[in-house]
């Protein structure tokens, strides 16, 4: 990995966890950030680790303290793909890459109107859209709309309707897009919304995220490189 994959790894992993702090927050739950990691205490929201690292070489033993491991599901994002959690309970449930679009990449153009959520009723849509009737819609709280580094971005179609959508986390280096999807056309319509959206916003910043499996390749389709790995474990009490 060069150097400059080095820094953008380690910017993607710090926006990354700083966007499940927000989540955190927007459920009520503290977390924070320590040396090389970010942790929360409580039960993170459904989809969301409990653990976040932001260095190479963190402590097993110090994360997995910091952590709720009492109940089954505690997760921890192992940015760098350097740890081994087995001994403490846990099991590597996929692993995946960092990506990153250059932010002078050629805008990608999508014949849906990007739009921002900013009031309780588009995000209720927009969460309705992105559930597809799981019955998870309520993980989007009204509040993430008073978190200044979070924008929900909103594609409509033309008689109005949520079709598409992305979040976008801004950090002070590069903003990370997550939780893109379209109701039609799959990846590649779900991609070309989020980045025609988040260039018309964030023009001069590097997009970043993560993916796997057909998810990362329809992300390199649309310009990202993979950076470097990552794991996710889950806990089995």
């Amino acid at each position: 990995m060069t150097t400059s994959e080095q820094f953008l790894v380690r910017a993607a992993a710090r926006n990354n966890a700083e966007w499940c702090a927000a989540m955190s927050r927007s459920h009520g739950l503290t977390s924070a950030f320590a040396p090389g990691v970010w942790t929360a205490p409580e039960r993170t929201p459904l989809f969301y680790p409990d653990a976040v690292t932001l260095e190479p070489g963190a402590d097993p033993a110090g994360l997995v303290a910091r952590i709720d491991t009492r109940t089954s599901g505690a997760s921890v994002k192992d940015s760098f793909a350097d740890l081994d959690l087995g001994r403490f309970g846990f099991q590597v449930l996929f692993e995946a890459r960092w990506i990153h679009r250059a932010a002078g990449a050629p805008a990608v153009v999508s014949g849906l109107a990007p739009d921002v959520a900013a009031d309780t009723d588009t995000l209720r849509a927009w969460a309705l859209a992105w559930d597809d009737g799981d019955g998870n819609e309520g993980l989007f709280r009204p509040e993430l709309l008073d978190d200044p580094a979070t924008v929900v971005l909103v594609g409509r179609s033309a008689d109005g309707r949520v079709v598409a959508g992305a979040v976008a986390s801004r950090g002070d280096d590069v903003v990370g897009v997550s939780n893109v999807f379209a109701r039609e056309g799959g990846p590649d319509a779900a991609w070309s919304f989020a980045l025609t959206a988040t260039h018309r916003l964030f023009p001069a910043l590097p997009v970043v995220g993560y993916e796997h499996g057909e998810d990362l390749t329809a992300a390199v389709r649309h310009g990202f490189e993979p950076i470097g790995p990552l794991r996710i474990w889950l806990h089995q009490p």
